[in-house]
């Protein structure tokens, strides 16, 4: 994450709360305009060319925006990005704002190996119990890995918990090469 995406994320975070705004629908509005900025090279190649004054491509932001029915705000944050040259970023700037806003709302990222694939029921326990160690709800990504053998490791941030076989397995080892 590049030093200017995250001051862009905050103050945008920082208006979205200040003005009251519902975070997912606010994300539904980026999510309208950075699928627009992915099927289209023309409108990429429009916004990024420097041949074009800002002042044009705000106006053309303007239009565009008819269509995908964008908040005051939401316009103004993406035409801001116009205005300093950093609309070509738009995706890191939107996936670190997304990351702020999960923090503010004590929501936290959390990667989940387990040994095997987990159905919507089990999901739902080991997020409940991850968010009770984590302190806050959880956004959870899986993955299986078999070797694993049974359980699960889970990374919140730069922590890691090792619940699984493999890892109890490796302890043991250590303990008694070390006793």
């Amino acid at each position: 994450m590049s030093l200017f995406a995250a001051r862009y994320a905050r103050a945008f975070a920082e208006s979205v709360e200040a003005s009251k705004l519902d975070p997912p629908a606010v994300s539904s509005q980026l999510d309208d305009f950075a699928s627009a900025w992915k099927e289209s090279p023309e409108l990429r190649q429009f916004f990024e060319s420097p041949a074009f004054p800002p002042a044009r491509k705000v106006a053309f932001l303007d239009t565009l925006n008819e269509k995908l029915g964008m908040t005051p705000l939401v316009r103004n944050f993406l035409a801001v990005l116009i205005d300093h040259d950093r609309i070509g970023s738009v995706y890191e700037v939107i996936d670190t704002y997304r990351r702020e806003m999960d923090l503010r709302q004590g929501i936290f990222e959390a990667e989940i190996v387990s040994a095997r694939k987990l159905d919507d029921d089990e999901r739902r326990k080991l997020e409940a119990q991850v968010g009770q160690v984590a302190g806050g709800r959880v956004k959870a990504n899986y993955r299986e890995d078999k070797s694993l053998m049974g359980g699960a490791i889970v990374t919140i941030g730069s922590t890691v918990y090792d619940g699984s076989v493999r890892g109890r397995l490796d302890r043991l080892k250590e303990q008694l090469v070390a006793g």
